[in-house]
């Protein structure tokens, strides 16, 4: 794979996240309204609309307020230059703040931006550490990602079992990446053993996805919670802003 060719993917992974998320926090946040309805949720709707001034002045007031997803959302607004100049630097800025609070798509979306070396040193070691961090939550695109570096080798060592591993979780995470994955998988599979496939299929069935929640503010954790079981599976700790 061409290095221009991993960008494009890389950009696509940024894009699709970042889509993903306004999709499932709009679901979410309509699915249990009112209780839950307030101004991130104002926030994001009016980005959804395109609405990039209102949304920007809600989000901003409650990142700064230490809301995870209003910073990956603000952050995503200097990464795209909606309604605020593109800067990369400010992005990154915004990502690491809610990647901290283990806000799933700013850790994949940072790992994006050391790897690209958008906002931050190019690095990576650290985009590996962030992408391992979405992954581990079932972020489809960091698992891909994941993937490619132990593949290639990119700061990690090369290793095809855990690739297979990476590339089969992120088919079956998420259908965008069905075909272009299902490539990777079938090609590296011919690079393979057949005890080495039965290892990674096996790492990938065993594996569970965790997730660490960041509750809106001014919303009841339990009442949070209770939304969030309704909509995903596995393993959820929570930390509180």
């Amino acid at each position: 794979m061409t290095t221009n060719h991993y960008n494009q993917c890389s950009a696509l992974n940024m894009k699709l996240a970042f889509n993903y998320a306004i999709a499932a926090v709009i679901l979410l946040l309509g699915f249990v309204a009112p209780v839950i309805a307030g101004p991130l949720e104002d926030g994001v709707s009016a980005f959804g609309k395109g609405d990039y001034a209102v949304a920007e002045a809600i989000l901003r007031q409650l990142a700064d307020q230490g809301g995870a997803e209003a910073q990956y959302y603000l952050g995503s607004m200097y990464y795209e230059g909606h309604e605020v100049p593109r800067r990369y630097i400010v992005a990154a800025q915004w990502y690491r703040k809610a990647a901290k609070q283990g806000y799933r798509d700013a850790q994949a979306a940072l790992g994006e931006m050391y790897f690209g070396g958008y906002g931050v040193p190019q690095n990576d070691a650290m985009a590996i550490v962030w992408w391992r961090k979405a992954a581990d939550q079932g972020d489809s695109g960091a698992q891909n990602s994941l993937g490619i570096m132990s593949e290639k080798g990119i700061s990690v060592p090369k290793n095809l079992v855990l690739a297979y591993k990476w590339y089969s979780l992120a088919v079956t995470g998420d259908s965008n990446y069905k075909l272009a994955t299902k490539g990777e998988l079938d090609r590296i599979s011919l690079l393979m053993t057949p005890a080495q496939i039965a290892k990674a299929q096996n790492l990938a069935r065993e594996w569970k996805p965790t997730s660490v929640c960041a509750v809106p503010l001014g919303i009841s954790a339990i009442t949070y919670q209770n939304a969030l079981h309704l909509h995903i599976g596995g393993q959820v700790s929570w930390l509180f802003t």
